[in-house]
């Protein structure tokens, strides 16, 4: 492999993937052990999403996730990718999470979203009103913070006086610019809605204003990386992320099926379009070919960091393709 400098930190995106055949329960084992092996291989940290009502993603109790990862991991950081916020009062995400930061300290991060991470029937089941003032988020945040100072007139207990990272997240301008404004590091989801993430870097980078909590910006950038030994395996192994994929987005979501060969030469032009856009922000192959995807990306955005998902239908293959991911990192 040619030496290619990378050297950014890589993380770990999982959203639990629930396979055709496979049970929530499985799902969670995979993910300890995705975990304790990314721990091993040098990952930064590794954050759980929040989604409901989907057939294929387990992990909609985001926290208690979370505590099942940093109770069996011991270095790498855990955290959410993200908690929407829109879901939740933020004083009980300030409980949570102060409760997660007393139990393992140190290792605990909060990336909040403003999306509901489902549809709109699932959201009012959870409890809360569908906001539609633009303004209700950064509010929903700026109180989730005070909730971690000492000097809140209501405390949250535990989580006042703890330090709990918080990121904002985003797939448009919005999270951007909030980002910016509060000081605060900035994770876009460019792994499934790429449309937007040179311009909300731009726009990021442009108007930050240093914080007690950041003193420059810092951009993770989400990304797929689908890798194997050869590059034929790795294009049939997503495979099933594509199916899943392009039945999310036709309305149909199911839990995440096999790879299946000649999967993209089957589709309409549509579909065709729709995978060519998202996986803009991909890496499919073999070793030499994802260094060569990820060392284009990360000259064009220049990411402080990327958080890397890949889901497969196997857990060995997705294993070994955070596996391969780290060792190209490491060839510099």
């Amino acid at each position: 492999m040619d030496r290619i400098d990378i050297m950014i930190p890589f993380s770990i995106l999982d959203l639990a993937p629930i396979i055709e055949g496979g049970t929530a329960a499985q799902s969670f084992a995979h993910t300890l052990d995705i975990a304790q092996h990314g721990e091993r291989w040098g990952y930064q940290r590794y954050w759980m999403a929040e989604h409901h009502g989907m057939p294929g993603i387990a992990s909609a109790a985001t926290a208690v996730l979370i505590a099942h990862v940093a109770g069996g991991t011991s270095t790498i950081r855990v955290g959410a990718g993200g908690i929407m916020l829109p879901n939740h009062s933020p004083l009980v995400i300030a409980e949570q999470f102060g409760t997660l930061e007393s139990l393992f300290p140190g290792r605990i991060e909060l990336g909040l979203g403003r999306a509901p991470g489902s549809d709109q029937v699932t959201a009012r089941a959870l409890r809360r009103n569908l906001a539609t003032d633009p303004n209700e988020f950064p509010r929903d945040v700026l109180e989730l913070m005070r909730y971690f100072a000492d000097e809140a007139p209501i405390q949250a207990v535990p989580g006042a006086g703890l330090n709990v990272p918080i990121w904002i997240l985003g797939s448009s301008l919005f999270g951007a610019q909030l980002a910016a404004m509060l000081g605060r590091p900035y994770a876009f989801a460019s792994h499934f809605a790429p449309a937007q993430m040179m311009q909300a870097i731009e726009l990021y980078r442009a108007t930050f204003k240093p914080s007690e909590h950041l003193a420059r910006p810092y951009v993770m950038l989400g990304f797929n990386v689908f890798a194997a030994d050869t590059d034929d395996e790795a294009q049939f192994l997503a495979t099933s992320w594509q199916q899943s994929f392009v039945n999310l987005r036709s309305g149909r979501p199911t839990r995440l099926p096999p790879p299946v060969k000649g999967y993209i030469d089957s589709l309409g032009s549509q579909a065709t379009h729709l995978l060519d856009h998202v996986l803009s922000c991909s890496a499919i192959g073999a070793p030499d070919t994802v260094a060569a995807q990820l060392q284009a990306f990360i000259a064009q955005t220049r990411a402080d960091e990327l958080m890397i998902t890949s889901n497969m239908y196997d857990h060995a293959a997705r294993l070994r393709s955070y596996e391969i991911t780290a060792k190209v990192r490491e060839q510099i």
